[in-house]
């Protein structure tokens, strides 16, 4: 769109219809893509992976993506095949998240260690944990009122004291004979749900005890009391999955994951979806900024449509899950999956739309781009992007683990609206954050410049993260959000406009690429590792204030290597001689009109 001020001082309103679609593209993507991939790391967990295996698969996600982008970056370069390859990842995308929907969770039993029966005049076996199962159990037990009787089996480790007991008060013969033995005893209890109780403590965690009704040892049954409180470690499988949820590992042991099929169908689809996305967002931008031609500061009015998509599908794929999961031990994601199809489906159908001839054509790509790398201020570049990814990695793929951390220390109560409220984070960030900073993004790159921009977005994460450490409920997250404006809003724009302009004629795709392949393969993949690494050994909130320290040391050291730079290009140029204009010098003609900021201005 644009605007033009008529002599009698009215705003006509003009639509592009050329970039129309082009809008829409950015718009029906990111609400295809927005509600599943912020839940896949949840979904991750609810499958059964510990923090340390989402992290590890996080790390190797971004690989793929670093090796897809250059490669189909340069192909879609020297064929001529943007547009073919822009619609053919899409449909990939589409296929590959649709199926992990199918992916069945990982069943673990219960340990010795994590139910335990006691006997007393009325006997109860209970389990306690920090983990949210006992929170989704007991949710699920309120909202059904469920005043029904299950039956589950125990077998329970049986000393010689209480096996006297099952012998002379539950007048189990079969064990009179074995009373100076360590036993197993088996039977399956009849549980009354309406007898159910939740407690919680500091020292044991949220608690919840069952009791036992009456037990069936054989044909027959028996009414389990004892005359001396006896305590004893069992291991329990109940015919109820409410109740099973309790008593379910919450992770699988990191060691044994290689082991389990589920792993590697997580695992395998993940990586053509991320492979997918990465060709599609990287030659996506190519197309847009070729489509713009000499208006390359309006790249940001396109994108910002992408942050609406994003923003209004997550909140509503967030308050979807809630409200469709009611009922149940766990968060039923199916809806957010055929929503993302369907998105993804209209999306391929206004991409095919798009109006764009490629013609630009590089005679050697790989030269051309190589020796673009070789300038300085490029490698300072690419290790911001990789500063930058390190921050992201560890938002995208842990911020929804540590708000829900929070959550449970808030009581069971916030768990329920948890999906709702994880959407209006990604809508403050979106609307909130995106939006206005894709849209103004041109005026405060020509205001401040690239550098600085650069040395903001470092210092923005810092402080967003030092924020989050001290977070102690989740809702106070939302107003925190309004930093994406400048960690992805500045910083995309900053990351693609500097990448198009420094492009020599025929590589934008392949730099593009190569730009994105160094911020997710090299930035966020290390970012995602070390996340999960410390998330385990400590906890959210160190994690974050980890992050947030090495932001703001990274923002100094930025600045500073920023100046010098600085001083030596004026050094040079006043010793510059004129007869070296002969040379190859696209990169720093390119980089020098950045500094002015004269690319960025409105044709």
């Amino acid at each position: 769109m644009e605007f033009s001020v008529e002599t009698k001082g009215m705003v006509n309103l003009k639509v592009n219809l050329d970039f129309l679609p082009l809008k829409g593209q950015y718009f029906l993507w990111n609400a295809g893509t927005a509600p599943v991939v912020p839940f896949l790391p949840i979904y991750a967990r609810q499958l059964g992976f510990s923090s340390t295996i989402v992290g590890m698969i996080y790390t190797v996600l971004p690989i793929t993506g670093m090796l897809a982008k250059p490669v189909f970056g340069a192909i879609a370069d020297h064929y001529r095949l943007q547009k073919t390859l822009f619609l053919a990842f899409q449909i990939i995308t589409a296929i590959s998240f649709f199926v992990i929907q199918y992916i069945p969770e990982i069943q673990t039993e219960t340990t010795s260690s994590q139910a335990m029966l006691d006997c007393d005049a009325l006997t109860y076996f209970k389990i306690c944990s920090n983990d949210t199962n006992n929170c989704a159990a007991a949710r699920l037990m309120a909202e059904t009122s469920n005043n029904g009787t299950i039956l589950c089996e125990l077998e329970c480790a049986a000393d010689a004291g209480f096996t006297k007991e099952v012998c002379e008060v539950w007048n189990v013969s079969q064990y009179c004979n074995l009373m100076n033995d360590i036993n197993l005893l088996q039977f399956d209890a009849e549980v009354p749900l309406s007898h159910t109780l939740q407690t919680s403590s500091e020292q044991t965690g949220s608690c919840l005890h069952f009791r036992v009704h009456r037990a069936f040892i054989g044909s027959s049954f028996h009414v389990p009391y004892c005359r001396n409180l006896t305590t004893t470690p069992c291991r329990v499988q109940c015919r109820d999955p409410a109740v099973n949820e309790v008593f379910r590992e919450p992770a699988v042991n990191d060691v044994n994951v290689a082991d389990f099929y589920q792993f590697w169908l997580f695992f395998l689809l993940m990586v053509f979806s991320w492979v997918s996305m990465a060709v599609v967002v990287c030659v996506g931008d190519a197309i847009c900024f070729e489509m713009l031609g000499d208006q390359s500061s309006r790249y940001g009015h396109q994108r910002l449509w992408g942050a609406v998509g994003w923003g209004i599908f997550a909140i509503i794929s967030g308050f979807l899950v809630d409200e469709l999961s009611k009922g149940r031990a766990q968060k039923d994601y199916t809806v957010v999956f055929y929503l993302m199809l369907f998105m993804l489906i209209l999306d391929v159908i206004v991409s095919s739309r798009l109006k764009h001839s490629q013609t630009k054509l590089s005679t050697s790509i790989v030269r051309d781009v190589g020796k673009l790398l070789t300038e300085i201020r490029i490698v300072i570049f690419m290790l911001w992007c990789v500063a930058v990814g390190l921050s992201t990695g560890l938002q995208w793929n842990f911020l929804f683990w540590h708000l829900e951390d929070l959550a449970t220390t808030e009581g069971c109560d916030m768990l329920h609206w948890m999906k709702t409220i994880e959407g209006l984070v990604m809508g403050v960030q979106c609307f909130g954050g995106e939006l206005p900073f894709l849209f103004l993004s041109g005026r405060i790159l020509r205001k401040i410049g690239h550098v600085h921009a650069m040395s903001l977005v470092l210092f923005a994460f810092g402080i967003r993260f030092i924020i989050y450490s001290i977070l102690k409920n989740p809702w106070w997250c939302l107003p925190v959000e309004l930093f994406q404006g400048f960690t992805f809003g500045l910083f995309y724009a900053t990351m693609t406009s500097y990448a198009s302009v420094v492009a020599p004629p025929g590589t934008e795709a392949t730099v593009q690429g190569t730009v994105g392949a160094v911020f997710e393969g090299v930035g966020v993949s290390v970012g995602s590792l070390l996340g999960g690494i410390l998330y385990d050994k400590f906890d959210g909130a160190t994690t974050f204030q980890i992050y947030g320290i090495v932001s703001l040391g990274l923002f100094v050291v930025h600045f500073l290597v920023q100046i010098i730079i600085g001083r030596k290009r004026e050094g040079s140029e006043q010793a510059r001689d004129s007869g070296s204009s002969a040379r190859y010098a696209a990169p720093n003609e390119a980089l020098d009109m950045m500094d002015d900021m004269q690319e960025l201005t409105p044709s």
